[in-house]
């Protein structure tokens, strides 16, 4: 899909604060946070994804801005890809079986499931 590394489960934390606020400053993104970790953790962390390729860094300013390079649906898709072919042998159907049967899915979740399958073109009912 693209060259970009996948990000790890701490750089995810900080990518959902830059999908979720758009661009911002390191301190702007420690402050959204929900764990407790330290603000240089947070630094050198953009640090490390700015040389991943993960994140684009704006030096004009003297704070600088940080912004996600690689979107949250190109990202979800590459690890959701990526699961399916190391844990389900690239069965769709075990990864959805394992997924639902992991915590019951709600009402709402269901209904939706069901207009997304409506979608797929496959086999008449």
């Amino acid at each position: 899909m693209t060259d970009t590394p996948q990000p790890t489960p701490a750089e995810l934390d900080l990518l959902r604060v830059l999908w979720t606020r758009g661009p911002a400053t390191v301190r702007d993104i420690h402050a959204a946070l929900d764990r407790d970790v330290g603000y240089t953790t947070v630094l050198k962390l953009l640090q490390i994804m700015t040389e991943k390729g993960l994140v684009t860094r704006n030096v004009s300013a003297r704070s600088h801005i940080y912004e996600a390079a690689v979107g949250e649906d190109v990202t979800k898709r590459r690890l959701v890809s990526d699961l399916l072919d190391r844990a389900f042998g690239g069965s769709r159907l075990d990864l959805v079986m394992q997924a639902l049967s992991t915590t019951p899915a709600t009402a709402d979740e269901l209904r939706q499931i069901r207009a997304l399958l409506d979608t797929i073109p496959g086999e008449t009912r």
